[in-house]
């Protein structure tokens, strides 16, 4: 079917059980002959998606890849991440970027060790409560861990609902987009489907850039020349070399960097636990 016939008859019907299925086979079919294959898309298991999850926020699916065997190969369960030092996950991290999400990582793999006997929980609420992991998240490892029929909104699943149902209109919020994703998931295979709209997304996005500057919630990504998360990113690189460094080698390693701004990323380093101070030495929290 053409998408113009699809329009038409959306138009025509609204959103009826007919259109609904129209829209889940445009989608399939996509998937069936162009779906993308990833190493975290095989051998899906609760520890695996929940890897994968953390690594994919902000950061693209090539990447991830590249990292996701490796770090799954040196940490292969909670227990083994739960126990490992700081500074071996940040090593296999490196190059993902967002370092902060490593940490959290490791955090989740110690609560989910010490706190529900090793069994990830199989609930949003519970999720919700773990570092790093909002509803969005959450949402994403129920469907993919536990094939159950959650509702989440990313960037690709943004595009596909924006190019179907909101063609005509601009300043598109994610409440109206999962108000129709609501009624039009797959719920018998919500792993599946969620695979095959981020893929028809993926496509979307390569033909019609523009698309996702419809959505009310479209903000133009920051600079990462120069930014905090560049400095910091910089700092842990020479502690990794390093081990322990004295504060004053990283003020004269950014010489050129207010120490006031050096001060505070130091600080929210030591706040969300990838250092900690002893008097004027900075080494890796254990």
């Amino acid at each position: 079917m053409l998408i113009s016939d699809f329009y038409k008859i959306l138009k025509k019907e609204g959103l009826t059980n007919e259109v609904i299925k129209l829209f889940q086979n445009i989608i399939y079919s996509y998937y069936k002959n162009f779906k993308r294959e990833f190493p975290f898309r095989s051998n899906i298991n609760p520890y695996n998606v929940l890897v994968s999850e953390i690594m994919l926020q902000q950061t693209q699916t090539t990447r991830v890849s590249e990292k996701f065997l490796e770090f799954v190969d040196k940490f292969p369960d909670y227990l083994t991440l739960s126990k490992a030092p700081l500074e071996e996950v940040l090593k296999v991290w490196k190059g993902l970027g967002y370092n902060r999400r490593a940490i959290a990582l490791k955090k989740i793999a110690e609560i989910i060790i010490e706190e529900y006997n090793g069994i990830l929980p199989d609930s949003v609420e519970i999720l919700k409560s773990f570092p790093q992991i909002g509803v969005n998240t959450a949402s994403s490892i129920l469907a993919f861990a536990f094939n159950k029929p959650t509702v989440f909104i990313e960037t690709n699943v943004r595009t596909v609902y924006i190019y179907f149902f909101f063609r005509d209109k601009i300043d598109v919020t994610d409440k109206e987009i999962l108000d129709i994703l609501e009624k039009t998931i797959d719920r018998g295979n919500s792993r599946n489907w969620y695979y095959a709209i981020m893929d028809y997304g993926v496509m979307l996005k390569k033909k019609y850039p523009n698309l996702t500057k419809k959505s009310h919630h479209y903000r133009k990504q920051k600079q990462f020349k120069g930014s905090n998360r560049q400095i910091r990113g910089e700092i842990l690189e020479i502690l990794l070399k390093k081990k322990i460094l004295k504060e004053l080698e990283i003020k004269q390693k950014f010489k050129d960097i207010n120490i006031q701004r050096i001060d505070k990323i130091l600080q929210q380093l030591e706040d969300e636990g990838f250092i900690i101070k002893k008097g004027n030495l900075i080494e890796f929290a254990n």
